[in-house]
């Protein structure tokens, strides 16, 4: 009787071990032979198992790392005419300068932007970008958005197609360098947008913005009227050109101390655009 018992036992702890074994075998195929995973036997109490993992999880957590999806490149409708008016709730308007920046103006306005903790849009030449890049790494700073206006402020229409994207190429390049982001906007020196224009300029990622309200600023015909000038043409969705560069614009500087507070207690909204993806 003993003998029996003994035959009885080792039997049993054989039939365990072939069990475990067998258990084993079936979780290292399944990881490494790239088959249906097989749920291995549950392990000996007492040993320091490690719980079984999931084939397709082990082989791609390597490759996909931690950082969320990457998102699909947004892409840029091709216009055939700019943008004159932006969207907005209420009484939404958007002031925008351009050809700086120039040191002699451009930190006057942006004083008084900062002010009335106000944001407006700055489109920059290239030439004069790379010699104060100081003043866009302000505006970024100070939440102003920057927009794209050619290198040396051409007639773009008497340009070739290499020509043009070359002026506009190498702008946004400095802007990202001073600004910290490539430009999101795009402006036509003198309003001169033609068929290419506008197809760079998508290529390039940037929408044409072009205004409703010209101040005429840069003709200096005083303070008061280009105050008149922002205050007549005030309206929902209106966009306002004036310049902080190309000339003396100590008008357009003081005609802002003056129109934007007025604009304000009329119940004006004064931001900048948002981008709408195709």
């Amino acid at each position: 009787m003993q003998k029996h018992q003994m035959l009885t036992r080792r039997r049993v702890l054989l039939a365990g071990a072939a069990a475990v074994g067998a258990a084993g075998t079936a979780g290292v195929l399944a990881v490494g032979g790239g088959e249906e995973a097989v749920r291995p036997a549950a392990p000996v109490p007492g040993a320091q198992a490690r719980p079984a993992l999931n084939s397709s999880a082990y082989r791609l957590q390597p490759l996909t790392g931690y950082g969320p999806p990457r998102a699909a490149p947004r892409r840029t409708l091709v216009r055939h005419k700019p943008l004159l008016r932006v969207s907005g709730r209420g009484r939404t308007m958007v002031l925008t300068f351009d050809d700086g920046p120039d040191p002699r103006y451009t930190p006057a306005i942006l004083d008084t932007l900062a002010e009335y903790d106000v944001r407006a849009m700055f489109f920059v030449c290239g030439e004069m970008v790379a010699d104060h890049p100081d003043l866009l790494t302000r505006m970024a700073d100070e939440g102003h958005v920057v927009g794209n206006h050619t290198w040396s402020h051409p007639l773009l229409t008497r340009l070739t197609r290499r020509q043009i994207r070359h002026q506009m190429e190498r702008t946004s390049d400095v802007i990202e360098d001073a600004y910290g982001d490539r430009p999101q906007w795009f402006r036509a020196p003198y309003g001169a947008w033609n068929r290419t224009v506008f197809q760079l300029g998508a290529e390039l990622g940037m929408e044409p913005l072009a205004w409703t309200v010209d101040t005429l600023d840069w003709r200096m015909p005083g303070t008061r009227t280009i105050v008149n000038r922002v205050e007549h043409g005030a309206a929902p969705g209106v966009v306002v050109l004036a310049h902080d560069a190309g000339g003396d614009r100590s008008q357009s500087v003081r005609a802002l101390r003056t129109y934007l507070p007025e604009l304000l207690d009329s119940g004006y909204h004064v931001t900048v655009p948002r981008r709408h993806y195709a």
